[in-house]
């Protein structure tokens, strides 16, 4: 059976929701399968190793899962992408201490730490990446969901002449279309991702 978009990315009230119940194994996968991704892509671009990132992730997972019991969603206080981007941005600080700590001297201590020897890209660079990489998810999952409900093969010229880069004559000749069909394409698609993506924005941020 075909997800939609809001199980890709599900919304904020109704994920928050699921995840109270710690039995919910299958919405527990939901959350891990919609934003691992996220989270891993943020790390690394933190400046963590892949190995880290799969920390983080895991870390992240279950600090979410120890709020959720007590945790009440307030959007005049702030987003939930905020919310999980504190979550993710704690668990990359927990690993960069963790490499800190690994390569001192027996002797030393973390004490001796200062708190710049910990920094890797500062606050505003790890938000800036966590806004890039959900709106690339946001758009990944608007795709996935238009592509689901649209004609095939009107999606295959869009295709083939915004994501191939394909020029607009070529398509015309390989699907035996008129290039006027190609263009007409690409609007129509263009215009539902568009709307899919605001429609989805509104919902989870």
């Amino acid at each position: 059976m075909a997800q939609s978009a809001d199980e890709l990315i599900p919304t904020r009230a109704t994920l928050i929701q699921r995840l109270k119940n710690w039995q919910d194994q299958a919405s527990w996968q939901d959350f891990f399968d919609t934003y691992w991704n996220l989270i891993y892509g943020v790390a690394l671009k933190g400046g963590l190793t892949p190995a880290e990132a799969e920390d983080v992730v895991q870390e992240t997972l279950i600090s979410v899962a120890k709020h959720m019991p007590t945790f009440k969603y307030d959007p005049s206080i702030g987003s939930f992408k905020g919310w999980l981007l504190n979550m993710t941005r704690w668990r990359i600080a927990d690993q960069r201490r963790k490499r800190k700590h690994a390569s001192l001297p027996e002797e030393s201590g973390l004490d001796d730490l200062k708190i710049d020897e910990l920094a890797g890209p500062s606050d505003p660079d790890i938000a800036e990446v966590w806004e890039a990489e959900w709106e690339s998810n946001l758009l990944k999952a608007a795709i996935a969901n238009i592509r689901r409900n649209l004609d095939p093969w009107q999606f295959q010229l869009f295709d083939f002449y915004v994501n191939k880069d394909w020029p607009p004559e070529k398509v015309a000749s390989t699907f035996s279309v008129p290039v006027s069909q190609v263009y007409m394409a690409k609007h129509r698609v263009t215009e539902a991702i568009r709307q899919e993506v605001d429609r989805l924005r509104k919902n989870i941020t």
